[in-house]
Parts: structure tokens; sequence; C-alpha cells
């Protein structure tokens, strides 16, 4: 009863995230499709709780192709427990806009895994690392008769950055909350009465899933992401995966009032995973681009020399 009553209030304080989030409204950090597999780059809390494996992941995307200027984004993943209910690792994300910003963030994780009940698990987490923000505006052409002076002088900064993150997991779902950055920085400043600025606000993660077991070989796999930043709508990324025969995995996903989405990855080698994206466009920017492109590899190093883990990563 004691353990009941325990996941009840975990799952109502999920629900109030959920509700406090509606209430936030331009998206800055970058967007991935493939989010269930690349959570260690969003949520510090992530966990596996296997102390037989040492998890890496390779994301890279490619948005807007055939645009000018689309955004291209990679990350990486370390992850593996430290100890008794201690899990920590390394994220990278590096971001850019037609070769002129780059942004790339180098984090270590830590998270605390709690046990809630004899299957299911919280864990906290905390991000600590930097940013290295650069823009490089040599040979850039203005399309006003008088330059801004905004675009004046290339800028290096380099932000210190924190962020924490919970995660209530067990063997067949999981729910999320984070915010991977959670100090605003601000690049650019105000000059001779000319307003130059520009800032990276907070951004806030909400996710979940669940595993369905269809058959003995057959596994629907559900589940969301919602992300919030002040200024900008609520988005919200849901996705449908079946895992067939635990070698195969296909599905759809969909970024309300933005794109559809195409998903497959299968077993590489026992050990590797790879997994391909294709995502149009549904606004207006569809008519200016050829869709978004998106890559994983996913790569898990037994601690123990017997190869994989005995079942696939579900997220």
């Amino acid at each position: 009863m004691l353990m009941t009553r325990i996941n009840y209030y975990i799952l109502l304080s999920f629900t109030v995230l959920l509700s406090s989030l509606s209430i936030l409204k331009a998206q800055q950090d970058p967007q991935f499709t493939q989010y269930m597999y690349n959570m260690s780059v969003i949520n510090p809390a992530y966990a596996t709780d296997d102390t037989t494996t040492i998890n890496f992941g390779l994301l890279y995307r490619s948005q807007w192709n055939t645009s000018i200027g689309g955004p291209q984004t990679a990350t990486f993943f370390g992850h593996s427990t430290l100890g008794k209910r201690m899990e920590g690792g390394l994220s990278i994300i590096h971001d850019e806009v037609g070769g002129i910003v780059k942004n790339t963030s180098v984090f270590a994780d830590f998270a605390y895994v709690i046990p809630v009940s004899e299957r299911s698990k919280l864990s906290l987490g905390l991000k600590a690392g930097a940013s290295f923000f650069s823009t490089n505006f040599n040979g850039f052409v203005f399309s006003d008769p008088v330059p801004d002076p905004t675009f004046a002088n290339n800028i290096s900064e380099v932000f210190p950055n924190v962020g924490f993150g919970l995660y209530y997991f067990s063997d067949n779902y999981y729910l999320g909350f984070s915010a991977p950055n959670l100090l605003k920085t601000e690049y650019l400043e105000r000059d001779s009465g000319v307003v130059a600025q520009g800032s990276r606000e907070i951004h806030y993660f909400l996710t979940g899933g669940y595993v369905f077991n269809l058959s003995d070989n057959v596994k629907l796999k559900p589940a969301f992401m919602m992300k919030a930043v002040s200024g900008a709508p609520l988005a919200v990324d849901v996705t449908a995966n079946t895992l067939l025969y635990e070698k195969v995995e296909i599905g759809i996903g969909y970024r309300v009032n933005d794109s559809f989405a195409g998903l497959v990855n299968f077993e590489l080698f026992p050990s590797i995973r790879v997994g391909y994206v294709y995502e149009q466009t549904t606004t207006n920017l569809g008519r200016f681009n050829s869709g978004t492109h998106e890559i994983l590899l996913l790569f898990d190093l037994s601690r123990i020399g017997n190869g994989y883990d005995k079942s696939p990563r579900f997220f």
C-alpha cells in the first residue's frame, strides 16, 4: 500500500509539471525525432540500472535539406553505472546554422537512482559543463543597404551551465522531466543605444514512453516529448514504434503543427543498432526544403566480455 501511494504521488507530480509547462510559450535547443534513444542529452537523470553494459550513442540531424543555412546537429553520449545507485556519463551537442553560428555544449552527467517499488525506480540527475558559442560573419552578404551593427563583429564566448532532471522508470515504461540548461546566457549586448542582444532561454522537457508486449515477437512502443520555452508555443512530439523479433523497429512520428516522420532502426550486429528518420515539414517552410534526415548509431559495450546485453534498449 505504501509503495502504491508513493507511485501515485510521483505520477501526480509529473502531471502538475505538465500543467505548468502548458502556460509557457522561440525554440533554441536542437530538436530530435529519435529522442527516446538520445535521452542522456535531454535528461541527466536518464538511467538504465544495468551494471553489465556501457551505453554509447551518436546522432546526426540535417534539418531542412536543400534550404540555405538549414540547421545541422550532432550529439554523442556515453553512459554507465558508477556504483550502487549511481550512474553517470558524458554528453556532447554540436549545433550550427549555415556555417555561421556554432554552439558546442559539453556536459558531465550524474544520476542517483532510488528504488520506489520492486519494479520501479526514481532517478535524480544533474548536468554540469559549458557551452562554446561562436559566430563568423566574414563574407556574410547583407540584404539591407545599411549592414546591421549586430553583425559587425564575430563572437567567441564560453558559457558555464548546469541542468537537472527527474526520471521515473520500470522495465516497460518511463516518465522524465528535465531542464538541461538552467542558466540563461546573453550572447550580444546593447551598445550606443542600439539593441543587439541575443539570449539562450531555459528549455523544459517532459518525456514518456511505454512498451506493450503484443506477442513474444512483437512490441509496440509509443512515446512522447514536450518541449517548452518562454516566447514560443509548446512543442509536442508523439511517436509509435513497433519492434519485431527484437531485430527491426519501424514507426511513425508527428510533431504537432510542424512535421510528419518515418522511423526505422535495426540490429546491425549483436552490440550495434542503427536508425534512420525521414521527416517532412507540414508548414509553408516545407515548400523550400526537401525534408530532414536523422541518423542514429547505438553501441553497447559489455563490462564482462559477453557481448551485447540480453535484449535491445527500449528507450
